[in-house]
C-alpha cells in the first residue's frame, strides 16, 4: 500500500489510477503538514452474484425449541 500526499495526488490522478486499475495497487491519501491520513483509494471490485434465499432448505435442521431460553443463561447475563 503506497502512501501519497493530497497535492501529490491531485497532480497525478491519471497516473495513480491506472496503476490501481493496472497493478491492483493501493494508495493511502494524507492530507496536511501532519500527513493526517484521510482517505484510500483501492481497485474496484465487482459485486458477487447475490445469494439465493433459502438455499439450505431441507439441508440443516432447526430444533424446536431454538428460541427457549435457559434459566442458567439468563442468570449468567441478568443475575438472580
Amino acid at each position: 500500500m503506497n502512501s501519497i500526499q493530497v497535492g501529490k495526488f491531485k497532480a497525478e490522478l491519471s497516473s495513480i489510477l491506472e496503476k490501481v486499475q493496472k497493478n491492483g495497487e493501493s494508495f493511502v491519501i494524507e492530507f496536511g503538514k501532519k500527513h493526517k491520513k484521510v482517505a484510500m483509494l483501492v481497485p474496484y471490485k465487482e459485486a458477487k452474484k447475490p445469494r439465493k434465499f433459502g438455499q439450505l432448505k431441507g439441508k440443516v435442521d432447526i430444533p424446536d425449541n431454538f428460541d427457549d431460553e435457559n434459566r442458567d443463561i439468563n442468570k449468567m447475563f441478568y443475575g438472580e
